[in-house]
């Protein structure tokens, strides 16, 4: 479960790549990933600012700044429901057996 594209991030427009995983051991949903360069973002974190709200179309998450990457990106990451959209259910794959 991965999301990559455009969001929102205290409302300056940021592009993310996220993806989540079940955690067994405390059985709570956990995702995070990188903001690209943007250095709003990256101020926020260097001012002190760590809890910020994610948003994803109309879904909107608590998430937390991490750190800023060699590149200038910003490592974000977030427990529970993630902020991206439930993927529709991807067709079936096709029949590539040979008759």
């Amino acid at each position: 479960m991965s999301y990559h594209g455009p969001a929102g991030v205290e409302g300056t427009a940021v592009r993310v790549h996220l993806s989540g995983r079940w955690e067994p051991v405390d059985g709570r949903f956990h995702w995070g990933g990188r903001i690209e360069p943007e250095p709003r973002v990256a101020h926020l974190l260097r001012s002190g600012r760590r809890d910020v709200e994610v948003r994803i179309a109309d879904r909107v998450r608590a998430a937390r700044l991490a750190e800023i990457d060699p590149w200038g990106g910003v490592r974000v990451t977030g427990v529970g429901d993630p902020p991206w959209p439930p993927a529709a259910e991807s067709p079936a794959a096709p029949d590539l057996t040979e008759e």
